[in-house]
């Protein structure tokens, strides 16, 4: 009798070991379950009003991609005219010339609204056209050339080459400055030395860079 009461005794502390562990587990499952992070959001928001540089000036010949978000008839791709304007569906002629990324899609989202509860614009620069200066003279490409962002005349310079006659200390750069024209020397001996770098401008849309 004795050693089947002992039996009993150990089974019954087994169970109870048992059922002391299970609810552990449980306790420690739940408070992984409530410390563990949410899932993420699902997210449906419309896409950013612009895009693009925030400094970048359009001007004439640019070619902008403009979309209306959840609107495919309102959505082109369009070049600006010499004028500054663009021509879009329901709104007609808009300035476009003149302003950044971020103010035209403001401007066309203001204009929108006549006929959109909810327009979202974005406004991409696609081709900088108007992003031009020349270079002529002696050296050994004239013409029209594309103007990169922080661009300087020495690294135009080095770009356009010189001929065996260019006068290499009497360059200058032609600019338009408040409906007039200023003159900027700019002596490419003392530049490449290092010395008179104040002379390094940087070039300007419409900049004219004259290699005597």
């Amino acid at each position: 009798m004795k050693r089947k009461a002992l039996i009993m005794t150990l089974l019954l502390l087994g169970l109870g070991t048992t059922a002391s562990w299970a609810q552990d587990s449980a306790k420690d499952k739940d408070k992984d379950k409530d410390n563990s992070p949410a899932p993420p959001p699902s997210s449906s928001a419309p896409p950013p009003a612009s895009t693009g540089a925030a400094t970048y000036v359009i001007g004439a010949d640019d070619t902008l991609h403009i979309d209306v978000w959840k609107e495919p008839d309102l959505t082109v791709t369009l070049p600006v005219r010499s004028d500054g304007m663009i021509s879009l569906p329901l709104l007609n002629d808009v300035q476009a010339a003149g302003l950044t990324p971020m103010q035209l899609a403001v401007s066309l989202t203001t204009k929108l609204k006549k006929f959109l509860a909810d327009p979202r614009v974005t406004v991409v620069v696609t081709q900088m056209n108007s992003q031009r200066y020349y270079v002529t003279g002696e050296v050994l490409h004239t013409g029209t050339m594309t103007l990169l962002p922080n661009m300087t005349v020495l690294q135009a310079l080095a770009s356009a080459g010189f001929s065996q006659f260019a006068n290499l200390k009497g360059i200058y750069v032609l600019r338009a400055e408040n409906g007039r024209q200023q003159k900027i020397p700019v002596n490419y001996k003392q530049l490449v030395k290092g010395d008179a770098m104040g002379q390094n401008i940087l070039l300007k849309p419409g900049d004219t860079i004259v290699v005597p």
